[in-house]
């Protein structure tokens, strides 16, 4: 009976304590993102004409690389495959066949929720902010806004292969994170490689990055709740499960 009552008191203060750990962690990201957004704005014309008059070698090679960061291609090619490797690997480490079937599951569904979120609210923003994108940087400048049109000319704002770079490699980093450096410059390579084939200025891949980042982190929130693929370290912080027991 007492500890029927002392369980309906801690689970209440255990889920105020997440969330309060999720908005912290949430409010450092959007910071973040305005003081990078902030500090590119004024050299966004700058940098990404520079970027364009790269060598023909340097921009044929991010020609070639730019387009892994496409949200398709992610769903439903190459992260998919590559999502199944990690999954292969990390279920059949597992004992009972019930265990390794949810694990498979429960890294697919991480991984797709992430991904698929981060579409979401690109496209979103994008369609809300109606940035134009440097192609037509000397016809209306830098910094136009036309908002709700849905035509890609306006979608700049924020960089949707970013998006799903940080979403897809942050996701990987949260699952393994002493390989972050690995993940993090993966996604910066992607990022950089819009900036350099004329698709967004530097603020934009910033935003993407960025965003792509908090769904991950957002979701492995969500997951840690539940106690699916995550536990809460001794500082409240989602940690991969690297054992999972019959029970998890």
């Amino acid at each position: 009976m007492c500890l029927a009552v002392a369980a309906r008191i801690v689970s209440p203060l255990m889920l105020r304590n997440d969330m309060r750990r999720f908005f912290v962690s949430s409010g450092w990201i959007f910071i973040a993102t305005i003081v990078l957004v902030l500090a590119f704005i004024p050299f966004d014309p700058l940098i990404s004409q520079r970027a364009q008059a790269l060598p023909a070698a340097v921009i044929g090679f991010n020609q070639a690389i730019t387009d892994f960061g496409t949200f398709r291609w992610m769903l439903y090619t190459t992260g998919f495959l590559a999502i199944l490797a990690y999954t292969a690997a990390r279920a059949f480490g597992t004992r009972a066949y019930g265990v390794r079937i949810r694990t498979t599951w429960r890294l697919l569904f991480y991984f797709f929720s992430t991904i698929g979120t981060a579409s979401v609210l690109v496209h979103l923003l994008k369609f809300l902010i109606g940035r134009a994108r440097p192609e037509l940087l000397m016809e209306m400048g830098a910094y136009s806004l036309t908002p709700f049109t849905g035509d890609n000319l306006y979608e700049s704002f924020p960089s949707g292969h970013s998006a799903a770079a940080g979403s897809f490699f942050g996701a990987f980093l949260m699952l393994v994170p002493r390989f972050r450096f690995l993940f993090i410059g993966l996604a910066l390579v992607i990022g950089v490689s819009r900036v350099i084939v004329g698709a967004h200025y530097p603020s934009d891949v910033a935003a993407g990055l960025l965003l792509g980042t908090w769904t991950a982190i957002a979701f492995a929130f969500i997951f840690a709740r539940g106690g699916w693929l995550f536990s809460f370290n001794e500082n409240g912080w989602p940690h991969p499960k690297h054992a999972v027991s019959r029970r998890s």
